[in-house]
């Protein structure tokens, strides 16, 4: 694992520092398709970070897919939200090691093999 790719929706820099270096979709041109956006991160081992459940559903039907860390959690302003994956980041990093998606709730954290 490489770092984490966010998607469009996310911000295109993080106001904290993880472990990883974070990458946003925008290297890849003006709004990427979901299937450019998955070969990339196969291609170079970043976990996508989303809040589109097409990624998640899309891991069901490849047989290797990159990992997927799925925000389950509705708008916030950009100092809570960045506040927030600050606070939840460090147990993300380690759930991503042996888990291919992790559901990341406002209240809960959830990992699947």
């Amino acid at each position: 694992m490489n770092g984490f790719l966010f998607d469009e929706k996310l911000p295109t820099k993080v106001q904290f520092t993880p472990s990883l270096p974070v990458i946003h979709v925008s290297i890849l041109g003006n709004s990427p398709s979901d299937t450019q956006i998955w070969e990339y991160a196969k291609e170079k081992e970043l976990v996508i970070v989303t809040k589109d459940a097409d990624f998640s559903d899309r891991l069901m039907v490849d047989s290797s897919p990159p990992k997927i860390v799925h925000l389950r959690f509705g708008n916030m302003r950009k100092r809570e939200f960045h506040s927030f994956l600050a606070r939840v980041c460090p147990e993300i990093e380690m759930l991503v090691i042996d888990h291919k998606l992790i559901n990341v709730y406002s209240d809960q954290i959830e990992a699947f093999k």
